[in-house]
C-alpha cells in the first residue's frame, strides 16, 4: 500500500521540463568573407549606427556568401566577437557540409528555413529581436485564422506582435519599446510610438501606414530607417505611408 501512495503522488507531480515548438524572428548576420579582422571593421561600423537595438540580441549567422570558400572560418573566434559586440549567436545556416562540422565543434545550431531578417548586409541599421507569434495568448487579437491579423487594444512597452502570412491592423496607440512585425503591410491607426517592421520574409511591395508617425524605427523587407531622437517635423506626427522605391526606404505623408 505504501509503495502504491509514492508512486501515485510522483505521478500527479508536474514535468520538469516540456518541449514545444513556436516562431521566432531572428536577426541574420550575413558573413561575405572568412577574415575576422575585416568582419571586425565592419560589424563594428553597422552597430555603432544601430544605438542598442541589438544589444543581447540573439543572430543567426548565415554562410551563404563563403560557403563555397576555400579558406575556413574560424568559429570560435566570430563567436568571441560576437559576444564582445552583445550579440548571442545561435546557429548558422546555409553553410557547407565543412563549415556546418566546425559550427557544431563550437557549439552552434544547423538552422534550416525560419522567419529571418538580415542586418548587417545593408547600410541601414536593422532591429529584429526574438518575437513570437502570440495569438493564441493574447485576448486583445482578433481574426486570428485570417491572414489579416487585427489588434484591438494598445501595445505595450517590451511587448512583440507578429503577423504571419499576412497584414497587421493596429487599432491602438504602439507604444515606445513595443514592435510590430508582419509578413505583409502595416496599418496603424492610432499614435505610432514603437517599431514597426513589414514584409519580413523579404516582400519588397510591402507598405507601413500609420495615421500618428511618431515611430522609432521602420522597416521594409530589411530595409532600415532609426529615429535617434525624434521624428523629422516634416512627417512628425501625420499619416504617412512608408515604402520601398528601388532600394531606397521612402516616407510619404498621405493628405
Amino acid at each position: 500500500m505504501q509503495t502504491e501512495v509514492v508512486e501515485s503522488s510522483a505521478n500527479q507531480q508536474s514535468n520538469a521540463v516540456e518541449l514545444k515548438g513556436s516562431v521566432f524572428t531572428l536577426p541574420i548576420l550575413q558573413i561575405r568573407s572568412t577574415s575576422i579582422a575585416r568582419i571586425e571593421e565592419e560589424l563594428s561600423e553597422r552597430l555603432n549606427t544601430a544605438l542598442k537595438f541589438f544589444e543581447n540580441a540573439s543572430v543567426v549567422i548565415d554562410l551563404e556568401k563563403i560557403s563555397s570558400s576555400e579558406e575556413e572560418l574560424d568559429f570560435r573566434e566570430l563567436m568571441r566577437l560576437l559576444s564582445k559586440n552583445a550579440l548571442i549567436p545561435v546557429g548558422v545556416r546555409n553553410g557547407s557540409n565543412q563549415q556546418n562540422a566546425l559550427a557544431i565543434s563550437a557549439g552552434l545550431a544547423i538552422l534550416k528555413g525560419g522567419v529571418l531578417q538580415d542586418i548587417a548586409t545593408s547600410d541601414t541599421p536593422v532591429n529584429q529581436k526574438q518575437t513570437k507569434d502570440d495569438s493564441e495568448s493574447d485576448p486583445a487579437i482578433v481574426g486570428s485564422t485570417s491572414p489579416t491579423k487585427i489588434i484591438k487594444s494598445p501595445v505595450r512597452s517590451g511587448q512583440q506582435i507578429y503577423a504571419m502570412g499576412g497584414d497587421l491592423i493596429v487599432l491602438a496607440p504602439v507604444n515606445p519599446g513595443a514592435e510590430i512585425i508582419a509578413d505583409g503591410s502595416i496599418h496603424v491607426y492610432a499614435p505610432m510610438r514603437g517599431r514597426a517592421l513589414a514584409g519580413v520574409r523579404g516582400d519588397e511591395n510591402t507598405r507601413i501606414f500609420c495615421q500618428n508617425m511618431e515611430a522609432e524605427l521602420v522597416s521594409i523587407a530589411g530595409n532600415f530607417r532609426v529615429f535617434e531622437e525624434t521624428v523629422p517635423v516634416e512627417i512628425r506626427s501625420k499619416t504617412v505611408q512608408i515604402f520601398l522605391e528601388g532600394e531606397q526606404l521612402m516616407i510619404s505623408p498621405l493628405k
